[in-house]
Parts: C-alpha cells; sequence; structure tokens
C-alpha cells in the first residue's frame, strides 16, 4: 500500500499569489489634456458650422473629433504626492501602477483605484490578555507602517487597512502572552522594552507583508495589570522594593561595623574582648540598619555588673 501524499503547508505571512507592482504605462497628462481640449472644441466649432450651413461634411467631421476627444479626455488622471494608481484593464486585469506625482494619461479603458502610500499610525485597542506567568494585563501599542506593493494591497486582501487593524492586534496579544510582565532573570514586558518591541515588529510585519505593507515602528503605548490584581502586585513590587533597600542597608552596616572595629584594632584605642565586641557589633547594627531615630542609653556602670 502507498503511503498517503501529504500536503505541504504554506509559510505564514507569504503571498499565496505572484502578483506584484510594476509600473504602468503612462504619458505627460498637459500634452494629452491640450490635444483633447483641441478635438473637443474643433468639433463643436465644425459640427455647429455645418449644421448652420448644412454642410453634411462638418458635420461629420465635427462628430468624429468629438468621438476622438472622448479617449484623450478620459485617460487624463491626476495622481497626487504619496498616492499611487492601481489600473485595471477593464475592471479585470492588473495593469500597473502609477506613481509619478501630476497629471498623467494612461489607457481609458483602465480603472484607476487611488491608494495612499503615505505613513500611517494605527492604534490597537486596549487588550486583556495573560501573559507567560498566567497574570492577566492590559496592553496596546501602536504601530508604523505604509503601502509598500500596491498590487497586493490592491489584489491579495479584500481591504489592507482592516487587515492591518486585525493582525496587529492578534500579534500584540501573541507577544504579551509569551513573556511575563515583571520577572528577575529573563526577559520580561516592563524591563526589556526595546528588545520585546523589535519582537513585535518583526511578528507584524510578518503577518501583514502579504498584504504589501511595511510595518516601519511598532512600539508599547500602554503596559499594566489588570485592575482586580493591580492593588495585590504594587503591595509585592512595593515588598520587593523593601526587601532589597533593606539588603543594601544591611550590607553596607556590615561593612562599616568590620571597618569600625578594623580602626579601633589597628590604632589599638581600645582592647575588646569577644563579648565587648559582640555588644559594639550589636549596637551599631541597630543604629545603623533601624529606620527611626534610635535612642542611646548610657552606661554608668561596668559592663560585666
Amino acid at each position: 500500500m502507498s503511503a498517503p501524499a501529504t500536503v505541504a503547508e504554506k509559510p505564514t505571512g507569504t503571498p499565496t499569489t505572484t502578483i506584484a507592482e510594476r509600473p504602468g504605462w503612462d504619458l505627460p497628462g498637459w500634452s494629452m489634456l491640450g490635444i483633447g481640449l483641441a478635438l473637443l472644441l474643433g468639433g463643436i466649432v465644425a459640427f455647429t458650422v455645418g449644421l448652420v450651413f448644412s454642410v453634411v461634411g462638418l458635420i461629420v467631421t465635427g462628430v468624429v473629433l468629438f468621438v476622438l476627444s472622448l479617449p484623450a479626455l478620459m485617460g487624463l488622471t491626476l495622481v497626487q504626492p504619496n498616492q499611487a494608481r492601481v489600473l485595471q484593464l477593464l475592471g479585470s486585469s492588473y495593469s500597473g501602477t502609477l506613481r509619478t506625482p501630476g497629471l498623467r494619461w494612461t489607457n481609458p479603458l483602465t480603472y484607476r483605484r487611488a491608494i495612499s502610500t503615505r505613513i500611517r499610525n494605527h492604534e490597537t485597542g486596549q487588550s486583556k490578555v495573560n501573559d507567560a506567568d498566567g497574570n492577566p494585563i492590559e496592553i496596546s501599542a501602536i504601530v508604523v507602517w505604509q503601502v509598500a506593493d500596491t498590487a497586493l494591497a490592491s489584489f491579495q486582501v479584500d481591504d489592507y487597512e482592516e487587515f492591518v487593524a486585525v493582525q496587529t492586534e492578534s500579534a500584540v496579544r501573541h507577544i504579551a502572552g509569551s513573556y511575563p510582565y515583571d520577572a528577575e532573570g529573563r526577559m520580561s514586558l516592563r524591563e526589556n522594552a526595546d528588545e520585546i518591541t523589535a519582537a513585535m515588529s518583526e511578528e507584524v510585519h510578518a503577518r501583514v507583508r502579504s498584504a504589501g505593507v511595511e510595518v516601519i515602528e511598532t512600539r508599547i503605548n500602554r503596559l499594566a495589570y489588570s485592575p482586580e490584581i493591580a492593588q495585590a502586585m504594587l503591595r509585592r513590587q512595593q515588598a520587593g522594593a523593601v526587601i532589597a533597600a533593606r539588603q543594601q542597608i544591611v550590607e553596607g552596616a556590615v561593612g562599616m561595623v568590620e571597618m569600625a572595629l578594623g580602626k579601633l584594632e589597628e590604632k589599638h584605642v581600645v582592647e575588646l574582648d569577644e563579648e565587648r565586641k559582640a555588644t559594639m557589633v550589636s549596637n551599631l547594627l541597630v543604629v545603623l540598619c533601624s529606620d527611626r531615630d534610635t535612642q542611646p542609653v548610657v552606661n554608668t556602670g561596668s559592663l560585666y555588673q
């Protein structure tokens, strides 16, 4: 028995057709506008004179000139700066793209769809997702993009703007669920913003390039814990900050006590046995590590009484 045939999976984000943008055929529009107006005016004059003097030849000439002026004028199209015109012959096949700004003339039988190639901003809605540790967070991002291939944008998807919006939100949700909000010793959304936004840009670009869209920049606009756990997480962060501060204070205090004992022994200021050293260390640590002002107690007797 022969093995069942397998179907090769198509890579995510790659175009399913071979269509690509190519320059469309066009001519300078102002010269064609002059020719069209000349033919139109000539046809009107010839037709009017032919009717007045009953000259059939002038009437026919006027009609012919008028008909010839129609394609000359109908082929005119205005291309604005940072705009492209996608040409479709008889509304079906792709005929090219006009990118040269100004008044242009092309085949009058083509449908000319205007597509903006300007740089645009898209802000995703505030999404509520779980991070890699399962904590609910709220995140939103801003994507800066523009159309790079007008053919793909026109024929690969139904609505490239809606496609960018949906794919961007999907990428933001995926990235937010792949990393913890805050963590020590590993990459997190809060501490590694530059690396996270770079990964987000790559994923968004991979998702929208099939629509002829180029991602220029992606950045996180809002990042926070969800309201139901925000207070608990804030207390945890505060506790962590207090512990870190205490740890640093203790390390500094131990160093100062060690330095003080070393100086006393080095300069032979006073001879201390082990019990007096322990008492001195205890007093110094209380003074240095306390978060309140300490009240000194003067001992007028002997340490051993």
